[in-house]
C-alpha cells in the first residue's frame, strides 16, 4: 500500500474538481446505484496517471453533455474499494489507471491503460468527450 502523504495530492487532483473519493466498499456500492451517467477513474500512481489520465479526465469535463456523478478510487491505497470498483467494470481486466463510464449502473465505455498511456491529456480527453455525447 502507497502511503497516504503520497497518495493525497494525486487523489485532490480529482476531488478538488468534483470527484467523490470512494475510499470504502459501501461508498463504491452506493456511488454505482446512482441512476444516471457515472464516471469511475481509477487513479494511480504512475506516471501515465499524472500525465495523461488525470488531466485528461478534467478536460474532459468542459464538454457540453458530461457525467451527473464522478467518482474514484485510487490503486494501491484503496484496495477493497478498488477491487469492487474493477468487478463492475468486468469483463475488462484490472488496469491502472482507467476510466469507466456507466449509465445507470450499466457498463458503457471504458479507458484501460493501454489506451492512456503514451496519449496527450487532449486525446484522452476527446475519447471521453465522444462517449459523454453518445451516453450523457
Amino acid at each position: 500500500m502507497y502511503p497516504e502523504e503520497i497518495v493525497n495530492p494525486m487523489k485532490a487532483e480529482l476531488t478538488q474538481n468534483g470527484f467523490e473519493d470512494l475510499d470504502s466498499i459501501e461508498k463504491v456500492q452506493e456511488f454505482l446505484k446512482k441512476e444516471g451517467t457515472s464516471l469511475v477513474v481509477v487513479n494511480s500512481v504512475c506516471g501515465c496517471a499524472a500525465g495523461g489520465a488525470r488531466p485528461g479526465v478534467v478536460l474532459s469535463l468542459a464538454n457540453e453533455k458530461s457525467p451527473q456523478n464522478l467518482g474514484t478510487v485510487f490503486a494501491g491505497f484503496d484496495i477493497e474499494a478498488t477491487k469492487v470498483a474493477r468487478e463492475a467494470m468486468l469483463p475488462f481486466p484490472p488496469s491502472s489507471p482507467s476510466v469507466a463510464l456507466f449509465k445507470d449502473g450499466e457498463l458503457v465505455h471504458m479507458l484501460e491503460r493501454h489506451h492512456i498511456e503514451g496519449h496527450s491529456p487532449q486525446m484522452i480527453a476527446e475519447n471521453l468527450k465522444q462517449a459523454y455525447n453518445e451516453f450523457c
